[in-house]
């Protein structure tokens, strides 16, 4: 996982996604990560604060783990990663006790377009 230089809130949705998959999940800070984005196919529309490969898709910013293991179960053709664009507060890792969680879109990216793949 790339993250913007010191961002806890990686560290916190890192968590969820290594107790889900069971694997660990390598942190790197990265001054660079609008190129590594870039590189990595992600529309500059849906950028947050961390871009993550898994078993070869990406994942950019707080996606559910539920809607990741549902994309790698599927592989849908098209798609090459899942966006949660900036850092809406409920989503995972961004979780504040007390706060109502905001409403946002998990969108899938990749040689097909954009389009909602969920809505939370």
């Amino acid at each position: 996982m790339h993250r913007d230089p010191g961002c806890s809130c990686c560290e916190k949705w890192a968590a969820q996604v290594k107790k889900a998959f069971g694997r660990n999940v390598r942190v790197i800070d990265d001054r660079n990560r609008v190129a590594f984005q870039r590189n990595s196919g992600v529309p500059s529309a849906l950028v947050s604060c961390h871009t993550a490969i898994i078993d070869g898709m990406i994942f950019e910013g707080h996606v559910p783990v539920s809607d990741m293991q549902r994309v790698l179960k599927l592989r849908p053709a098209g798609v090459k990663g899942l966006a949660v664009a900036g850092m809406p507060l409920g989503s995972a890792g961004m979780e504040v006790p007390g706060v109502p969680a905001q409403r946002y879109n998990v969108i899938a990216f990749g040689g097909g377009g954009t389009r909602i793949y969920a809505s939370h």
